[in-house]
């Protein structure tokens, strides 16, 4: 068979396979279709070293080959943009100022849990000031867990209170 025949059979016979190997690979519509066509060309220039077996596995390593090739490259061409790159960058040192703002809120925090009445002012100091969890807080009073979410969610209604508008993480 002529070379341009078995091109066009196998397009014919295995393009919506090649196609669909190369979308779920790339997850984008008009690359799979450029793959698709650069596998059928490239089983073509390869015609010569095809042994004749096998023929589908062949083209469809053929897809799988070009798919990978192109996500590595395309992963190379990626430049991350300069928001991207410094919100990515871990925070290594904090302002004075936020570390003076920090220090001053959880100041406030301590000084209003123990304002607050017994059992309340141990629960809030342990989950708001600690942070420390329900089963933490449990297992260090013994107390019951819905006990406790009581306690605090109490605890941060009369904190709010105190605090004004600032928000407490929630029970």
């Amino acid at each position: 068979m002529e070379a341009q025949q078995q091109l066009e059979r196998w397009m014919t016979q295995y393009q919506n396979l090649i196609y669909s190997i190369c979308y779920r690979l790339t997850g984008d519509y008009f690359d799979a279709e450029d793959l698709a066509q650069d596998t059928f060309l490239s089983a073509y220039r390869h015609l010569p070293d095809f042994d004749g077996e096998n023929e589908k596995a062949w083209l469809c390593r053929i897809a799988t080959n070009k798919c990978i090739d192109y996500l590595k490259r395309a992963g190379r061409r990626s430049v991350p943009t300069e928001d991207v790159y410094f919100s990515s960058l871990p925070d290594s040192r904090s302002s004075p100022e936020k570390e003076a703002l920090e220090h001053e809120i959880q100041k406030r925090l301590f000084e209003s849990c123990n304002q607050l009445e017994p059992p309340y002012r141990q629960a809030a100091l342990d989950y708001y000031y600690y942070e420390m969890d329900i089963n933490e807080i449990a297992a260090k009073t013994g107390k019951n867990k819905k006990t406790l979410q009581t306690q605090i969610y109490r605890a941060k209604g009369m904190l709010r209170v105190l605090l004004g508008k600032e928000v407490l993480r929630d029970a």
